[in-house]
């Protein structure tokens, strides 16, 4: 599959996007992020974790790397900006095949240690608000997940 472009108008439709990306998502699915620092990945995690009916303030685990949530699935949301080494053994795996969702900011960082299979999501700023979000499907589960979310 190609890859699929979505342009939002505001923080609010970016939000929404993802919080209904959520209702599709199962555990052990991983969403690699990319985009400028202010390009809206928090932004999209938010509406994800509103998604995954999780009640807790989600903000960037920029000095602490990894930071859990509790909803309907549990989010393991990474922001790997800080990790000095890509080859440096911090146990992502452990999350990437565990109980939840894995959501990696600045994923190109850690590029050997993601599971090939993935859905990667960047992030260009517009004017304004505006995002231009492209979505790179690898692997059959993710193509089915974006031909589900664009139906």
């Amino acid at each position: 599959m190609n890859q699929l472009e979505l342009n939002t108008m505001n923080t609010d439709e970016t939000s929404q996007f993802a919080e209904r990306l959520a209702a599709f998502l199962k555990a052990g699915d991983v969403i690699a992020l990319e985009g400028d620092l202010g390009a809206g990945k928090t932004t999209f995690t938010k509406g994800l974790a509103k998604g995954l009916e999780i009640k807790k303030t989600v903000n960037s685990p920029t000095f602490t790397i990894i930071k859990e949530y509790k909803g309907k699935l549990p989010l393991y949301h990474m922001d790997v900006y800080r990790v000095a080494d890509a080859y440096e053994d911090l146990g992502f795996d452990e999350y990437f095949e565990g109980d939840g969702v894995t959501v990696v900011e600045w994923a190109h960082l850690i590029e050997e240690q993601l599971p090939h299979e993935r859905l990667t999501i960047f992030l260009y700023r517009g004017e304004g608000d505006t995002r231009k979000m492209v979505l790179s499907p690898k692997g059959e589960r993710y193509e089915q997940l974006c031909k589900e979310i664009f139906r």
